[in-house]
């Protein structure tokens, strides 16, 4: 299926249907990713009521998989109902590590694997390229471990293709009008062949045999074409590519060691070390990033110029190659703007003074524009610090988790039914500086006005230290109808009560 065209709905409406047709109660869905973990397990909470008024309130349970709560993979092996278990590849690929494969007195004493085999689940892969690891990858031997009555596998781009069911390509999904037709803008760089240029794609040692594998502007019939060639130590650029431009290159040195590959590049002047993905000659990287940017923030406005009248927002989102081309941190520890960030705030002001945007920017501080137009959202470590997000170990899952909802809620049980009682926003946490920002001072003033607008009976309340957050939760906390001393807190209509609690440090 197409990616947009909502795999997620389809295969849980398939666990309803296997259910309500054959009386199939066991599901794990796996994914290859956090993001997609909370994506599925978000899914699932938006559409509970849809799902329970389409299948007449089947019971069901559904839950993500948590290495130190056990106990919920025992209720998933004995309930009677549609259990759903959400969980990561990464989780469950690794049987020295994962507290999947070993005993546990949270489930009686037995493996959690063990108990999970013996329903023969039906278990459905989200993205199954990422999470197979090929057709012997540990994904897979993962898969094949919970003993699954059967494995569906939803994906956009299939790798390894079993048994087709169902296939909704592009154009389907257009016609169907399930996906609205995409414009693409690039900003590359076309025939810039008037200097040498050489990339190392990669090493290789075969048999003895050492060579490289590079991109370079070779000269063919039609012209000059940028190509992929093969080349060992001594040789003659100007041979290969047959291109005067290239006279007095050659190769050098060829180093072929795990984790110290480079090739050796001799030019007039001096040597080149290129390792894999590295290049010589070419245009300023940068320069084409900083045109991509421009570009976005362009068709950013004008998207905001057609679709403000209308009550909507623009959102543009960038997925970049490391954080810390957004986001630097010096030797105190202290945030400093990448590269990116810079080059955002520079396009964003040259654009903000251009005529065409006037009517956006009237009423706006073009000092503070730029600096509050953008934020990233990325992987936390234990240090408050953005990192890249590699999934590849325990450490670097929490650092993931830790990316996903900062701020939060309390549930409170009253005579079995879960009510919201009251929300946590933070603004302002150390991550970014012990003193409160301009731009999270004006959302709590902004909130302020807004709450008071609706007049709705719904609490706004600020609580710059813990002992003031620690009295709102004493004063908001529920009637204790068990005990004639308990605290007494507000009845609201519904069960429902959004107490936004702004604080500069997260308790």
């Amino acid at each position: 299926m197409e990616t947009g065209t909502g795999k997620t709905y389809v295969y849980l409406r398939t666990i309803f249907e296997l259910n309500k047709r054959y009386g199939f109660t066991k599901f794990v869905i796996v994914v290859p990713s956090i993001a997609i973990k909370e994506g599925v397990y978000k899914s699932r909470q938006i559409t509970e009521e849809h799902f329970k008024g389409l299948y007449a309130g089947v019971p069901f349970d559904y839950f993500l998989y948590d290495s130190t709560k056990l106990g919920q993979v025992r209720n998933f092996a004995t309930s009677p109902h549609i259990q759903i278990m959400v969980v990561t590849v990464g989780a469950i690929n690794k049987k020295d590590v994962n507290n999947l494969y070993k005993e546990s007195e949270k489930t009686g004493g037995e493996k959690p694997i063990d108990l999970i085999k013996a329903t023969r689940p039906i278990v459905i892969v989200d993205e199954p390229q990422s999470v197979d690891g090929g057709l012997s990858g540990a994904g897979k031997t993962a898969l094949d471990a919970m003993n699954p009555l059967c494995i569906l596998r939803y994906s956009a781009t299939h790798v390894d293709k079993h048994h087709m069911v169902y296939r909704l390509d592009a154009v389907d999904a257009y016609e169907k009008r399930l996906v609205k037709q995409i414009e693409v803008a690039s900003a590359t760089v076309e025939n810039a062949h008037n200097k040498p240029f050489v990339r190392l794609v990669s090493v290789s040692n075969k048999r003895g045999a050492i060579s490289a594998r590079v991109d370079m502007d070779v000269q063919i019939a039609g012209g000059v074409q940028r190509q992929e060639v093969t080349v060992q130590d001594g040789d003659k650029l100007e041979q290969t590519s047959h291109r005067t431009i290239y006279a007095d290159c050659r190769i050098g040195e060829i180093r072929v060691e795990k984790g110290n590959e480079y090739m050796e590049l001799r030019v007039p002047g001096g040597e080149q070390f290129l390792k894999p993905g590295q290049a010589w000659g070419d245009v300023d990287a940068l320069a084409v990033q900083r045109e991509m940017i421009r570009r976005t923030i362009h068709e950013h406005l004008d998207k905001e110029k057609r679709l403000r009248p209308q009550g909507i927002k623009v959102l543009s989102l960038f997925f970049i190659d490391e954080v810390a081309k957004y986001r630097e941190y010096d030797a105190d520890g202290k945030p400093v703007k990448g590269e990116y960030a810079r080059i955002f705030e520079e396009e964003y002001r040259r654009a903000a003074r251009l005529p065409e945007y006037n009517t956006l920017f009237k009423e706006v501080d073009l000092t503070r524009a730029a600096e509050e137009g953008h934020n990233g959202y990325f992987s936390i470590d234990k240090k408050g610090s953005w990192t890249d997000t590699t999934e590849t170990n325990q450490a670097n899952r929490n650092n993931a988790e830790r990316g996903y909802n900062p701020d939060w809620a309390v549930l409170v049980e009253q005579e079995g039914q879960e009510r919201l009682y009251f929300v946590v926003e933070t603004k302002g946490a150390k991550l970014f500086a012990d003193a409160l920002r301009p731009t999270e001072q004006a959302k709590i003033d902004c909130g302020k006005v807004h709450f008071k607008a609706l007049e709705t009976g719904i609490e706004f309340k600020e609580a710059n230290t813990f002992e003031a957050f620690s009295e709102s939760i004493a004063r908001a906390a529920p009637p204790n109808h068990n005990d004639p001393g308990g605290t007494q807190g507000a009845d609201y209509p519904g069960g429902r009560s959004d107490d936004f609690l702004p604080a500069r440090d997260s308790p």
